[in-house]
């Protein structure tokens, strides 16, 4: 087995849909089911042998590292990848991943995790496995897919009998907002640069370097109060 990936745990968004909950507390900070959402994101990664994280920030940014300090508690290293500080605001999913590259991929080519910290994931455990063969394979990312939710019905992408993403299928699912990705999908970005993923991973797509597959354990995308309130609900 090899070394553990770095991880990316997405959490510089404003949460507008949110509102009023996230005027004054940054979403991935809302308590789910007893503790922060995020904190089931950085017990699972630290329960699969992660060690290095990166937390990128942006809006409320100054809360994460009063509420998360820099690890230790998960027997993590955080680092925390400041968009509203150093760039005025949030720099979208790939400009996210650009900035936080040199704490990602550090030698420049080690594959790494990336999830949202909106997105309750529970029971996913970042499988080292599939790490391994992805790290040993030619994708340039692998992307969880879930069942369409209502409010999502159409869903993102199908997945082939390769195990390749299809834009086009007759049967799609969902980005879980979780997956292994490569620094060169992101390595010509320079740091500051706002983009957004879609259009990377529909050029891995189209290159038949964007792998797949079919997360069937519980997910939500936790982008309402109503969403927030039923998970919480007894």
């Amino acid at each position: 087995m090899n070394v553990a990936p770095r991880a990316l745990v997405l959490a510089a968004g404003r949460g507008e849909r949110m509102k009023p909950l996230t005027d004054r507390t940054p979403k991935p900070l809302l308590v789910v089911r007893g503790k922060p959402l995020i904190e089931w994101h950085l017990e699972a990664l630290a329960a699969a042998g992660v060690r290095e994280v990166v937390v990128n920030t942006a809006w409320l940014e100054e809360q994460f590292p009063a509420a998360l300090g820099d690890g230790t508690r998960w027997g993590l290293t955080l680092h925390y990848s400041t968009e509203g500080r150093d760039h005025g605001g949030a720099l979208e999913t790939a400009g996210g991943i650009a900035k936080a590259l040199p704490w990602l991929a550090p030698r420049g080519n080690e594959p790494f995790w990336v999830v949202s910290a909106d997105v309750y994931l529970p029971g996913f455990d970042f499988p080292q496995a599939v790490a391994d063969e992805f790290t040993a394979g030619p994708r340039w990312a692998e992307l969880w897919l879930a069942p369409n939710a209502p409010h999502h019905p159409r869903g993102d992408y199908g997945i082939g009998a390769d195990g390749l993403a299809l834009l086009h299928a007759p049967q799609r699912y969902t980005w879980a907002s979780v997956g292994l990705f490569r620094p060169a999908m992101f390595a010509d970005l320079a740091p500051g640069t706002r983009m957004p993923l879609r259009p990377r991973l529909d050029a891995a797509i189209a290159a038949r370097r964007l792998g797949a597959r079919l997360w069937t354990g519980g997910w939500t995308d936790v982008g309402t109060p109503e969403r927030l309130a039923a998970l919480n609900a007894p």
